[in-house]
Parts: structure tokens; C-alpha cells; sequence
């Protein structure tokens, strides 16, 4: 009995990592926020749809000029951990606002910024960095501060390297290759839907 309980341990590990990161973040004083963690609780108010569209039209044009920049997009597991560490916002998701967020004179620019359905909630975000050894040396903190919020969330993140102009989209702690924003956005579509 006690070996197959270290055994569940053990498999079961990043999951339990997830639960417990979940619990320890949840505000168990206000019950509204702590229900949301749980879809089948969740009230029957439709939140607004992300304005994917806006999102990828801001990365393509970051990219051109080798802006760099970080969003992280909140599924289910609750990112208030996360958000406490940067500047509270209540902006809603544009082209216009993502890209003066990330502009390289911006105060906002250094640290993640997280998106909640269709509203940036915070930006300067400072995000749990990866310790993974198999991510490529040629990316940088933002992806390995990208890399470690997706293991030990179910959050979503999409970087633009200041480098090389390059968008990246991580899920689950690893790198999803798309061909191009079409594509990228029927990814981020399909993954935000879940």
C-alpha cells in the first residue's frame, strides 16, 4: 500500500504540483473567486471572447520591428499568484494597447503581461522561470519565464524575441510550431475555447 501510494506520487507529480500551486494562489476569503476555479460552478454569465484577431495583427507587427514582449492568457487555473508580482490593469484587449504596453520607452514593457478573457489584467508581471535544461540556449528569459508558467499552469504564452523577431507559442511547457498567423490563430482559438 505505501509503495503504490509513492508510486501515485511519483506519476502523478506535475499534476499534484498544479493542484497545490492552484490552492496556494486561490483568495480562500472571497468564495466568488476560489468557485471559479471549478467549471461545473462557474455562473452562467458568458465572459467576453479574447479579440484573438488583435492579438496576433500586435505580434506580427512586434515582430517586424524585433519588439520583444510576453503574454500570458489564463485558462483555467487561476494566475492571481502572478499578477499580485506586477501592475493591476483593467484594459481591454486592442492592437493598439498590446503594442504600447511592449514599445521599448514603455514603463510596462519588461515582465509578462497576463490576459484574462478579453481584458489585460496586469502587466510588468514577473513569471516563474523554467530551470529545464533541453530549452535551446538561443532563447532567452522571456521564453524560459514563458516555458515555466505553462508547466505549472494551464495558462497559454506567446513571445516575441527582441532578437530575431520570432513568435513563439507555448503550451504546456513546451514550443507549438505554426506555419503562420493563420494558423496561429486558429491554435490560440482552439486552445482558448477549451
Amino acid at each position: 500500500m505505501n509503495i503504490g501510494l509513492i508510486a501515485l506520487i511519483i506519476v502523478f507529480q506535475q499534476e499534484i504540483r498544479k493542484f497545490l500551486l492552484m490552492l496556494g494562489s486561490t483568495n480562500l476569503a472571497n468564495k466568488r473567486s476560489y468557485l471559479k476555479h471549478f467549471k461545473f460552478l462557474k455562473q452562467d454569465l458568458q465572459p467576453l471572447e479574447t479579440d484573438i484577431k488583435a492579438v496576433v495583427a500586435a505580434l506580427e507587427k512586434m515582430s517586424q520591428t524585433k519588439t520583444g514582449a510576453l503574454l500570458v492568457f489564463e485558462k483555467n487555473n487561476s494566475l492571481d499568484f502572478v499578477r499580485q508580482s506586477g501592475d493591476r490593469m483593467n484594459i481591454e484587449l486592442s492592437q493598439p494597447i498590446i503594442e504600447s504596453i511592449f514599445y521599448k520607452n514603455s514603463p510596462l514593457h519588461d515582465g509578462a503581461a497576463i490576459i484574462e478573457n478579453n481584458y489585460i489584467v496586469a502587466t510588468r508581471a514577473i513569471l516563474p522561470v523554467s530551470d529545464e535544461r533541453t530549452i535551446p540556449l538561443r532563447f532567452g528569459l522571456r521564453h524560459r519565464a514563458a516555458v515555466g508558467i505553462t508547466e505549472k499552469t494551464d495558462a497559454l504564452a506567446l513571445v516575441v524575441s527582441e532578437e530575431t523577431g520570432a513568435i513563439s507559442y507555448i503550451k504546456n511547457g513546451g514550443f507549438i510550431l505554426f506555419k503562420n498567423s493563420i494558423e496561429l490563430e486558429q491554435l490560440l482559438r482552439s486552445d482558448l475555447s477549451q
